[in-house]
């Protein structure tokens, strides 16, 4: 059932296809089929491996069996122990990779007296790592376990066929991409053996947390929403946006007493940018197909994406960009 600090094979690092929400419907017979062929950006194990297990020990992390310990000369605290695991949740080889902090970090042994879980779910683009500084705050609350996972198709995770079809109607796309997430989070749940467990989820994390919330109320002692997605309403011009590549501007509201401006038209530069953009993302090409498609040249990209948080240090960035 559980993998210990196992990785994807090479096959499923390829082909990088998780769905996601509304445009997450659709097969890899695209044009861009070359991703099965080019295995440039694969990482092997063991440097997946250093680079979780050190971006963890700068959150005073121990992870169970590896050398990389925290260093405790600017570590305020002793460190904490936890589980890096892979867990099977079909008969596939689909799994979630998942870090388990149990009895505070002073042991890895499941206690017998009922526990409180905290079950952490990561955003979109993101994975385990990013809450690698709240870990052991979180793991010094009495009564609590702690887990966090990549949720499928992401992080470290397996990374399933996705098998939505383009064609569907709106509704029934979205509800079958967010099955396909709340039901591996529900198969995980009793593969661990968690009867009840509190969600916190960020972003995207916290969207997928209120769906399956939803469907299995039982299963959910409480809810946190950190900085969760939402989906409005479509604009009634949604179409034209799409095919024109714009979006609206606060610069095209009228001043009081002026008439109103005639919106500003996109270059064609924008507009088959954007055009691109969104055909490869109905086919369910996402922005981390791309980031691997680049292989050796995908450091910069991750490193500005990483450049947002600019409460990190210099090291603490290096580590969420591994």
């Amino acid at each position: 059932m559980f993998k210990k600090d196992s990785t994807p094979s090479l096959a499923d690092t390829k082909q990088f296809q998780p769905p996601w929400l509304l445009h997450a419907a659709a097969s890899r017979s695209g044009i861009l089929s070359l991703s099965k062929l080019w295995p440039w950006g694969v990482i092997d194990t063991r440097t997946q491996n250093t680079q979780e297990h050190e971006l963890l020990a700068q959150g005073g992390i121990t992870v169970v069996g590896s050398p990389i310990t925290p260093n405790t000369e600017t570590s305020a605290h002793s460190p904490v122990l936890a589980e890096i695991m892979d867990v099977d949740i079909d008969s596939h080889g689909n799994y979630i990779h998942t870090l388990v902090i149990r009895n505070g970090g002073k042991s890895v042994e499941a206690e017998a007296q009922p526990r409180h879980n905290l079950v952490m779910t990561h955003g979109y683009f993101t994975g385990v790592g990013f809450f690698y500084r709240n870990y052991y705050d979180l793991s010094q609350v009495e009564g609590w376990d702690i887990y966090s996972i990549d949720w499928l198709g992401m992080g470290r995770s397996s990374r399933p066929t996705y098998k939505g079809c383009r064609a569907e109607g709106e509704d029934k796309r979205v509800s079958h991409a967010e099955e396909v997430f709340v039901e591996s989070l529900e198969e995980w749940r009793k593969r661990m053996g968690i009867e009840k467990m509190t969600l916190c989820g960020h972003s995207f994390g916290g969207y997928m947390n209120s769906v399956y919330a939803l469907k299995y109320p039982q299963h959910v002692e409480k809810l946190v929403l950190v900085s969760p997605i939402g989906l409005p309403e479509a604009p009634p011009d949604l179409e034209e946006r799409m095919r024109n590549g714009y979006s609206p501007s606060n610069s095209d509201k009228p001043k009081d007493g002026e008439p109103p401006a005639a919106p500003s038209k996109p270059s064609m530069q924008r507009v088959m940018l954007f055009r691109t953009a969104m055909s490869l993302w109905d086919r369910n090409y996402t922005p981390q197909w791309l980031v691997r498609s680049t292989g050796p040249f995908s450091r910069r990209l991750i490193d500005w994406y990483i450049g947002r948080f600019s409460l990190l240090t210099e090291e603490q960035r290096r580590g969420m960009a591994a």
